[in-house]
């Protein structure tokens, strides 16, 4: 189910430069070079069951999110996350994401615009203690979609930004035994946040 959305979301980026031609010159040429910076609070779910509680141990935590905007259809999005808060007391587990990509404006409704993006670059992860290994580091793969409401010229809320993460070797395949699969890791959360136009 996951991974057909992650595909839906995937396309959806792709398919929205398609109209790039049919915009008004005036609108496109009126764009310039901007930088806007934001924090973010974020919940997720890591899609790793702490072996100390029952149920799924929900991570809560703060990041920051820096969008470049050098054409309307020529956008990139960094952003790093810390998910440092369980919901499940005494627990030590941890996911940290430091990510880069395009993102694509899909639809402008007022102040409001959504975007897609797809993101590429590395979480770390602080397992639960008792586990084999107690931390590592794996490529993320990350799917998305944010709703931005412009407040004004220099500020604005992020009112929604869904990520799909894909850790595509979690666990890598076991040269030992033929034909085993690597396993990967999909954690996947909401965010919200304030941005501010720097330039």
């Amino acid at each position: 189910m996951m991974k057909t959305f992650a595909w839906f979301l995937l396309c959806l980026t792709a398919c929205a430069a398609i109209p790039a031609g049919a915009q008004a010159v005036e609108a496109a040429r009126g764009r310039q070079l901007t930088l806007t910076a934001g924090g973010m609070i974020s919940g997720f779910n890591p899609d790793y069951a702490d072996p100390a509680y029952d149920g799924t141990n929900f991570l809560f935590g703060g990041g920051t999110y820096i969008d470049f905007h050098l054409s309307h259809w020529v956008q990139i999005e960094a952003e790093g996350r810390w998910l440092r808060i369980p919901t499940s007391i005494g627990s030590d587990e941890s996911q940290s994401n430091y990510l880069i990509g395009p993102r694509v404006p899909i639809k402008r409704f007022g102040k409001f615009q959504t975007y897609g993006k797809v993101l590429i670059g590395e979480a770390k992860m602080t397992f639960p203690q008792g586990d084999n290994f107690t931390t590592g580091r794996f490529t993320d793969l990350t799917f998305g979609g944010t709703l931005d409401y412009r407040l004004n010229r220099r500020w604005s809320i992020r009112a929604v930004d869904f990520e799909y993460q894909d850790w595509p070797k979690f666990i890598p395949k076991d040269p030992t035994v033929p034909n085993s699969p690597s396993i990967s890791l999909q954690p996947y959360g909401l965010s919200v946040g304030v941005g501010y136009r720097v330039f």
